[in-house]
């Protein structure tokens, strides 16, 4: 089945937009629910609300299509066509006011993914991608991310706060900082798509899930970010991203301690 990918990033990307509003609207009044997964997995009324908001129209405009969401408004499909939904990426940060967050869509045909929005709402940034056309910032066109060294490089960190991967992810910060230039934790989508801006040289996502990296990874390999996990392919539990200036040396030392 063929699909107008540039119609469907612009409605999705007004989708963003709009869930992100409600967000800075609900903050001050947001209420938030019982931990999940573990103490530091939690979810607020504004997740929820987001992800209704976003699912809901998209199903409208296609309603055979599948979608895989976070926070449990997902539905199998009958189109081959599959939408990944993080409503609000960096939940802890939006409730604690201590980083940024971001809204996060990404549209599969099979096992392909070939569209990719993420939105930024405190910054106002829309960050795009269509599978072989590019990455985009509120529309322009990003230039492929130069690099450079190691010891100069600014470096993304992102994980699962669940015990065993704090584990992982102090074995991969002891060994990359005192190498790197400076490390940022960030939540997984931003981690990728500053990446993408060249605002990150490099970075690296621990134990994540689909839709924490989907629309971010896209949008990074289309701006000319490399990515890997263990192997060539980057996977939910290990994704190392840098540009090609990077790539050898970065993901030989993740590697090691991942």
């Amino acid at each position: 089945m063929d699909r107008d990918l540039p119609a469907a990033r612009d409605l999705v990307a007004g989708l963003a937009e709009q869930a992100g509003r409600l967000q800075l609207e609900r903050r001050d009044t947001l209420r938030v629910g019982a931990p999940k997964a573990h103490v530091n997995d939690v979810v607020s009324d504004v997740d929820l609300a987001s992800e209704r908001l976003i699912v809901t129209a998209i199903l409208a405009a296609w309603a055979d299509d599948a979608v895989q969401a976070e926070e449990g408004n997902g539905r199998a499909g009958t189109s081959g066509w599959t939408w990944v939904v993080d409503p609000l990426d960096g939940t802890r940060n939006y409730i604690s006011r201590t980083g940024p967050w971001s809204v996060c869509i990404a549209l599969y045909h099979e096992e392909r993914a070939r569209m990719a929005v993420v939105h930024e709402p405190v910054a106002g940034e829309t960050f795009s991608a269509i599978d072989g056309g590019g990455a985009f910032l509120n529309g322009a066109r990003l230039p492929a991310p130069a690099g450079t060294s190691l010891d100069r490089a600014l470096v993304g960190v992102s994980f699962q706060p669940n015990p065993k991967t704090k584990e992982r992810a102090a074995r991969v910060i002891r060994d990359l900082l005192p190498v790197t230039g400076d490390i940022r934790r960030l939540p997984a989508a931003l981690n990728l798509v500053y990446q993408a801006a060249g605002r990150l040289d490099g970075g690296v996502a621990l134990d994540t899930f689909l839709w924490d990296i989907a629309a971010g990874a896209l949008i990074a390999r289309e701006a000319g970010v490399i990515l890997g996990g263990h192997g060539a392919e980057f996977t939910t539990e290990l994704t190392v991203g840098a540009a090609p200036a990077l790539w050898d040396t970065l993901a030989e030392r993740v590697r090691a301690s991942a």
